[in-house]
């Protein structure tokens, strides 16, 4: 079946698109809900007209998506969660989390525009932020242990070179 997306959905595509979904999804959940509509030929032609009459502001839009993309180019969110004694976290880190994280660097980013796979472990992961159709942002996320000490530095004794030689016997 072919619809028309009316609203950006996630693993699906974003407004106005055309996309084909099965049967059941767009008439059991996508049409009854407002965010698809059924792809005839006149609703093909009233979306050109209407994509021509936007173009404008669909171009500011994605000109404010990519300042966006570009101020979270650089950001790494670090997230420090409890873990037990195997390096497995209690709970999980998901997009909720590091949106939250996310606002605390000043950051307002919807967590809905946020796909990652939940993080169950202590390490390096990466999320991606789905800012507009084509403006999207790998964003590293780091998950650290909060109840275990970082191993401390052990700084091994140095030696002073001129000790030696006072202590060499000079060869004449």
């Amino acid at each position: 079946m072919e619809i028309i997306l009316k609203e950006d959905i996630i693993g699906l595509g974003y407004k106005n698109d055309i996309v084909n979904v099965k049967n059941g999804y767009g008439r059991n959940y996508l049409i009854p809900t407002g965010k698809a509509v059924i792809a005839s030929e006149s609703a093909k032609k009233i979306l050109a007209e209407n994509l021509k009459q936007q173009a404008a502001k669909i171009a500011a839009k994605k000109a404010e998506a990519e300042k966006k993309a570009a101020a979270l180019e650089n950001v790494e969110v670090v997230i420090s969660a409890k873990v037990s004694a195997t390096g497995q976290l209690y709970g999980s880190v998901n997009a909720a989390i590091v949106a939250e994280e996310l606002k605390k660097k000043g950051q307002d980013i919807d967590r809905k525009i946020i796909t990652m796979r939940d993080i169950k472990k202590v390490g390096t992961f990466e999320a991606t932020v789905h800012f507009f159709k084509g403006v999207e942002v790998k964003l590293p996320v780091t998950v650290v242990a909060e109840n275990q000490p970082a191993p401390a530095v052990e700084e091994a004794p140095v030696e002073a070179p001129a000790q030696e030689a006072e202590e060499a016997p000079a060869a004449e």
